[in-house]
């Protein structure tokens, strides 16, 4: 289903507004995350914010969820204030593994095919 272009500008200028939030912000851990996607939901009411999660170890990552949903009302009131908004998204943050996951696919299918050469 395609997406309308409301909501595709909507998640854009997510992608831009969250990672000046973070840089604002007092934590050290939190001004360097990188935001990698924004998905908004149909009514724009609630937002999931993608960050890249290669230079986290899983103790860091618990710790940047939970201080990020500490400060989801700063980053919501943020945005309204930068774009002059009635109301900003519900944010849901969560780190993206799916690059992860396609390197681990891409090393299956390249033993596969490395045992289809081997045996003939």
């Amino acid at each position: 289903m395609d997406k309308s272009i409301k909501l595709l500008r909507t998640e854009s200028l997510l992608k831009e507004l969250l990672p000046e939030a973070l840089s604002t912000l007092n934590d050290e851990s939190l001004n360097n995350v990188l935001v990698i996607d924004v998905k908004c939901s149909r009514g724009k009411y609630d937002a999931e914010v993608f960050l890249d999660p290669s230079i986290y170890d899983e103790k860091e990552r618990r710790y940047i969820i939970s201080h990020l949903n500490k400060a989801e009302s700063y980053l919501q009131n943020y945005c309204k204030q930068a774009e002059g908004w009635y109301r900003a998204p519900k944010f849901r943050f969560k780190f993206d593994d799916s690059l992860s996951h396609q390197n681990s696919m891409d090393k299956l299918f390249k033993k596969v095919e490395s045992e289809l050469k081997k045996n003939g």
